[in-house]
């Protein structure tokens, strides 16, 4: 009989790490952790298996099908945007092929089931796209159907993963004979804003320049923030994405008015992010250097997000605001981190 699981692709990333820890505390479905990298001892630990393997090696996830029971799919594997863009063709291929690879495996464990597998996506920001600064700041908080035109190849990959998710959700073979496919995938996709943890250091995203200031200043070296003191982004902290990853997920199928759904919490600016992180620690060497591409890149982000439809749904809202994100959560631990 195959042992029934939640599957996590990614598993060693940010969001993996915090996604993993909760999960074992609160859910008694055995986790089944997969990354092309080797998951840290304590993560490794809390899984019921973690497999060292790639979202685009298709024998492998065939395995799976057919040793597991795959009950929900946390699909966090990806090309970030910064690394995305030295390499914008290997990028896509992982990041929208890896996908189609793994929708492929949630159909197949949907039919077999006979109910269908939960497929959650991370999307973020990056699927959005201003022409310019005035653009931007007179469009104010966006819906997430408002401004999807973006610059980036991370962000087209995202936003293209968005309709695979629900194309495979809602049309899936529409025109095949024979009997429907009643049990599609259950696809559901958060856009997130750039993302702050306490316990994991950034990996190539371009919203990275606030946590950067944050780990570099704990760890007493210096740092040149590569964007414009007046940039602003909407962020939110690590736990409040699992949070939502959650929630999301434990949603009544019929509650959900749409597929995509936005979620933040507060929209520092670059010198908000400094005035927080110099008052914790008053030798931190910060500058401002702002590089002329990625700075074009971020620009091209909206200053903050409408997350309405989250909150009418499924109850989304943050725990940590801007002030409590850094004093009673970024600061202290990443202080404490660092200290050891």
């Amino acid at each position: 009989m195959r042992k029934e699981v939640i599957l996590i692709t990614g598993a060693n990333g940010e969001i993996g790490h915090g996604l993993i820890t909760y999960l074992a505390q609160h859910c008694s479905t055995p986790i089944l952790a997969l990354d092309v990298q080797p998951i840290d001892e304590d993560i490794a630990k809390l899984c019921s298996r973690f497999i060292l393997g790639d979202i685009m090696d298709q024998m492998l996830l065939g395995r799976l099908v057919g040793e597991y029971e795959i009950r929900t799919i946390y699909h966090l594997a990806s090309i970030l945007s910064t690394k995305a863009e030295y390499n914008p063709e290997t990028a896509h291929r992982i990041n929208v092929e890896g996908m189609l690879n793994l929708l492929r495996m949630a159909v197949e464990q949907s039919q077999w089931q006979t109910n269908p597998v939960k497929f959650i996506y991370p999307s973020s920001i990056a699927a959005y796209g201003f022409p310019n600064v005035a653009a931007k700041t007179a469009a104010g908080k966006i819906t997430e159907d408002q401004w999807t035109f973006p610059t980036t190849m991370y962000g087209c990959n995202k936003l293209y993963c968005e309709h695979l998710g629900r194309y495979y959700s809602r049309h899936y073979k529409q025109l095949a004979s024979g009997e429907l496919y009643e049990n599609r995938v259950d696809f559901r996709c958060l856009r997130f804003p750039g993302l702050i943890s306490a316990f994991t250091t950034p990996t190539g995203g371009t919203s990275d320049y606030g946590p950067e200031m944050l780990h570099h200043a704990a760890a007493g070296e210096p740092y040149k923030c590569f964007v414009r003191p007046d940039t602003t982004l909407p962020f939110m902290v690590m736990p409040d994405a699992v949070k939502s990853l959650i929630q999301l997920e434990e949603t009544p199928r019929q509650n959900l008015s749409q597929l995509v759904y936005n979620v933040t919490s507060f929209s520092p600016s670059a010198q908000d992010f400094y005035k927080y992180v110099l008052s914790a620690f008053p030798k931190a060497e910060i500058s401002f250097d702002p590089d002329k591409k990625r700075q074009g890149i971020v620009d091209s982000w909206p200053a903050d997000l409408d997350d309405s439809a989250a909150r009418k749904d499924w109850g989304w809202k943050p725990d940590y605001g801007e002030k409590a994100s850094f004093e009673e959560y970024l600061i202290p631990v990443i202080r404490q981190r660092y200290q050891k």
